[in-house]
């Protein structure tokens, strides 16, 4: 059995450096999709971890397991070009929402059949896996043996949780993006851990109170997926979308935020996806709507003065 991963950004190349603790992996480059069909024998430097072998499509493709890192807003022609067969085992690990308002698992169940469909959720950065450090994620699927199967090809410092909750997963893994965005503008604000506490307290309730819309239970946004995820993604520099709140608060503007990140930060266009949902299904987003609004030009203060003063 090999695994394949398609993306080679940091995510990609850390969950490749974990699943190689005890499976074969290899890596399908997003980049190297034009290409697809030629062999390639590149591999890539993992920070004292050795080499992981790049693959060419093709060959990705005859791999018993995939796992998707691709960021969100480009996933759909990715799934497009790729033409992955119908019924690969794929572990969807991308986490936001699409401009327009499709969930990965919307777009995902397009290309693949649900049953064999997972989804991973839960507080992990690509620098502490790659470091080995332990953690502890959560798998959401309709199929619990897939989703077992892919539990134990983790290496043993992650730990994988077996959930149904496939909606609330993934709503929580893409809503704490914009939580943990006004988190590093409350941080880099200087307003104190109090209010930053006040901010992450009511975002928690606001996404599940966006999740549980659309059927997503209550339970999953206290777990793992939820708390946890934004715990980790809200107090970090190493979360590129905590970042941004940072930049913002220093009146950076976002082109310059984004292109310092050299990476994606999937909460700036979450934020959009989410307020455009939000708008259809008139469900109260008072953090996003905020958060939007300084995204668009309003002053870091007068949003957080807002938000606190609500």
């Amino acid at each position: 059995m090999g695994i394949v991963v398609f993306g080679g950004g940091a995510w990609g190349r850390a969950l490749a450096f974990a699943f190689g603790h005890r499976t074969p992996t290899k890596i399908v480059s997003r980049q190297d999709l034009s290409a697809a069909l030629l062999p390639l024998n590149k591999s890539l430097v993992l920070k004292g971890h050795g080499l992981i072998t790049q693959c060419s499509l093709k060959e990705g493709l005859e791999a018993s397991l995939g796992v998707v890192a691709i960021s969100v807003q480009h996933l759909r022609a990715w799934f497009e070009q790729a033409h992955l067969p119908p019924k690969m085992p794929v572990l969807m690990a991308c986490k936001g929402i699409e401009i327009g308002g499709k969930f990965v698992s919307q777009i995902a169940q397009e290309f693949i059949a649900p049953e064999n469909l997972c989804y991973l959720a839960g507080p992990s950065f690509a620098h502490d896996v790659s470091a080995s450090l332990p953690c502890a994620l959560a798998l959401h699927a309709s199929n619990p043996n897939l989703a077992q199967t892919y539990a134990k090809a983790f290496p043993s410092f992650m730990r994988a949780y077996v959930q149904e909750d496939i909606i609330g997963g993934e709503i929580a893994g893409a809503y704490k993006n914009v939580i943990a965005i006004a988190a590093g503008v409350c941080d880099g604000l200087e307003l104190g851990q109090s209010a930053k506490a006040s901010l992450l307290s009511r975002g928690l309730v606001e996404m599940c109170r966006f999740g549980t819309h659309f059927g997503g239970k209550a339970q999953t946004f206290l777990g793992l997926s939820g708390a946890g995820d934004l715990f980790l993604s809200a107090n970090s520099t190493l979360s590129r979308n905590y970042r941004v709140g940072l930049g913002l608060a220093k009146h950076q503007s976002l082109e310059e935020i984004l292109n310092a990140l050299g990476e994606v930060a999937e909460g700036v266009k979450t934020t959009q996806a989410i307020i455009q949902i939000a708008q259809r299904e008139q469900i109260y987003t008072p953090i996003a709507t905020e958060l939007q609004a300084l995204l668009e030009g309003k002053n870091p203060l007068a949003s957080m003065d807002a938000l606190l003063k609500r």
